[in-house]
């Protein structure tokens, strides 16, 4: 039996590609659509959140370079400096300073 009862693998994810969708199209409609829009050939578009969500990520060069590297946050200089005042805080606390 052994231990691989509890070490599962986990299933391969399910990846679905359309076979008759074109992207380039669906852009190209959009944008075609915003034009009339701008141009009240179109009412209005209602509001909805999820048209909003990234931009301003879009509009800063820093938040646009970071996401697209995938670099996660580093948590190294965050465990560094609590170690550094910890250690201040310690000699603060016993008055050996030394160094």
């Amino acid at each position: 039996m052994g231990m691989g009862f509890f070490n599962m693998d986990k299933p391969r994810p399910y990846h679905h590609e359309y076979i008759y969708y074109d992207e380039r199209k669906e852009k190209l409609k959009e944008i075609e659509e915003r034009a009339k829009r701008e141009l009240g050939m179109l009412p209005p578009k209602e509001f909805k959140p999820e048209d909003i969500r990234g931009k301003f990520v879009e509009g800063t060069k820093y938040l646009k370079r970071r996401k697209e590297s995938g670099r996660k946050p580093s948590y190294a200089m965050l465990i560094i400096g609590i170690l550094v005042l910890s250690y201040i805080l310690y000699y603060l606390v016993t008055g050996n300073i030394t160094f």
